[in-house]
């Protein structure tokens, strides 16, 4: 059986799922390390997928130095962003529920800061020229662009896996959240490491958008979509775990893809019921693919 007997309209929209969860996993893996080291419950996380989405659709003329001068603004931005909310975050340490006010607050200023400048209409982002058209898969057309984004954050994946499980700042990073008091005593600095974990997440955040922006392109309203689908990831995959982040993002990914073409009205259960699994089952955070 050749390739156009394996390929059918439904693995074209599997692929899709594919695409759409590994960018969720980008966005939410830096959410679920937050939360897991820093214990900093964040809102405002789409938010900075959404400044990245609009800075690509700003500086990304089609060329790859437009790419790559969006790509170099996302890394700033993003830093810039996490350190903020480390400094704003600082005084409700163990105050979750502040935490969850505060950014809120932070998300809905940046909205309608966004609205205001970029206006309220939904905005296309094109990718790069050399990645603009479509290959044949099977006898289906299927944009480039988003096999080379499914290639990217494949790498994007392995590099994180290695970073958490592999690395000595990985090391670091797991020793502060299996016991602070302890890491603290040995000489490790926790509260950098949060902060280290917090820009860290910004980084993740913004650079998906950017990279993410030709898939799911700046419009009002992106950004609490992102934080939706990005919370589900995070809880039913278990806060903290990388590997339980990308388990749940490949899945939501099929669900709001494959799912929604296969049972459009199930969809939406489905993610409810996984969510609602998970916050019975799970009763605290894990990191590193420990399970919860």
């Amino acid at each position: 059986m050749g390739l156009s007997g394996l390929v059918n309209p439904y693995t074209i929209t599997a692929l899709d799922g594919v695409a759409y969860g590994l960018l969720l996993f980008v966005i939410a893996a830096g959410l679920t390390l937050i939360f897991g080291v820093a214990g900093v419950f964040s809102m405002a996380h789409g938010t900075l997928y959404l400044a990245g989405a609009y800075i690509a659709w700003q500086l990304a003329d089609g060329g790859w130095v437009g790419l790559g001068l969006a790509l170099a603004a996302a890394v700033l931005i993003g830093a810039v962003g996490g350190a903020g909310l480390a400094a704003a975050v600082r005084p409700l340490t163990d105050r979750p529920l502040d935490q969850v006010l505060a950014t809120l607050g932070v998300a809905y200023i940046a909205a309608d800061g966004f609205s205001t400048v970029f206006g309220a209409e939904p905005r296309s982002v094109d990718p790069p020229r050399a990645l603009a058209g479509s290959v044949s898969l099977g006898g289906y057309q299927y944009p480039v662009y988003r096999l080379g984004f499914i290639a990217v954050a494949a790498l994007i994946v392995v590099l994180l896996i290695w970073l958490v499980e592999r690395s000595r700042v990985g090391a670091v990073v797991r020793a502060v959240v299996a016991d602070p008091g302890m890491a603290a005593a040995t000489g490790l600095r926790t509260r950098t490491t949060r902060a280290a974990v917090l820009v860290g997440g910004g980084v993740l955040a913004v650079t998906a958008g950017v990279l993410g922006a030709p898939v799911i392109g700046p419009a009002p309203g992106v950004d609490t979509t992102i934080l939706v689908y990005s919370l589900i990831v995070c809880v039913v995959g278990g806060l903290g775990s990388i590997r339980g982040a990308l388990l749940a993002a490949l899945g939501v990914g099929q669900i709001l893809t494959l799912g929604v073409a296969l049972v459009p009205g199930a969809a939406a259960f489905v993610l409810a019921a996984a969510m609602l699994v998970a916050l019975t089952v799970r009763h605290r955070p894990s990191l590193a693919g420990r399970p919860a």
